[in-house]
């Protein structure tokens, strides 16, 4: 198997659990070795599991790392365990990818939003990507090698009811990948992904409500379609309780894990789709 990745050290944040845990996966299968971040003790097993996995089917070493990265202490429990880890013996570090991924969301209308969810969910999901990039820039490669793919959303763009703060932190990040993609020219490229629905938790947490006022987004999207010849027959029955065929954690993975190929090095400041054609703004 070709391994495009092999040598190279990744940072992926949030990493335990669905999206992040593809894109762990995705990176690992290419023969990146990886830091595989999360936040709370309840998801040690799962990251341990994972890594586990990964170094034993692609014969990489991954290191999981719980550390808060919306913290200034976080980032750096993260940077001190790459150190311990992947080190060259002349004590050189380099991380030549970090997929910033951990995220939340608290979706509720203007009148019932507390002041908690915005700081929270800022210091989650624009503070935390920028402590890590922070922490990490003194070890990023100096050739332009590097790689920083930013997990967004289309609801950055769409106006959804209820997400005047999830919305507003992913458009947030999506403003920093282009002033990122300037100041760290020399070093690495910087890209962010918005997926639209995905399967898990997250999005099956959403209210009926919600799912009936993003309906005509989806009936509007190429690729939410179900068939049964390519998807399979539950999928079809899946997709009208959600209203079309959520993507695959693996599908949004395939996109991350593009955008940090060598081949992806002319591709910087973009917000690239991973939503099935959602969002067609430009």
């Amino acid at each position: 198997m070709s391994q495009p990745l092999k040598g190279k050290l990744a940072i992926v944040s949030g990493s335990s659990r669905g999206i992040g845990a593809a894109i762990a996966e995705n990176l690992a299968s290419k023969g990146c070795n990886l830091i595989l971040n999360y936040t709370t003790p309840s998801s040690a097993s799962l990251a341990s599991e994972l890594s586990d996995r990964l170094n034993k089917t692609y014969s990489v070493s991954s290191v999981p790392v719980q550390a808060d990265i919306g913290t200034p202490e976080g980032p750096q429990a993260i940077i001190a365990a790459a150190k311990s880890a992947f080190s060259k013996a002349d004590g050189s570090l380099q991380i030549d990818i970090i997929i910033n991924n951990a995220g939340i969301a608290r979706n509720d209308l203007i009148p019932n939003v507390k002041v908690d969810d915005f700081t929270e969910t800022y210091r989650v999901n624009v503070l935390g990507p920028l402590l890590l990039v922070q922490a990490a820039q003194p070890y990023l490669p100096k050739d332009r090698s590097g790689r920083i793919v930013n997990i967004s959303s289309v609801s950055s763009s769409t106006g959804f009811i209820g997400q005047s703060v999830y919305g507003g932190s992913k458009a947030a990040i999506e403003a920093m990948t282009r002033t990122w993609s300037r100041e760290l020219a020399e070093n690495c490229t910087v890209n962010a992904v918005n997926p639209g629905p995905v399967e898990g938790p997250m999005y099956a947490s959403n209210s009926e409500e919600f799912l009936e006022g993003i309906e005509g987004w989806i009936k509007h999207t190429p690729l939410m379609k179900a068939r049964e010849d390519l998807h399979g027959k539950e999928a079809v029955e899946e997709a009208k309780q959600w209203h079309g065929r959520l993507a695959k954690t693996g599908e949004i993975a395939g996109v991350v894990g593009m955008l940090c190929g060598e081949e992806a090095g002319w591709c910087t400041g973009q917000v690239v789709c991973a939503n099935g054609g959602m969002l067609m703004l430009h």
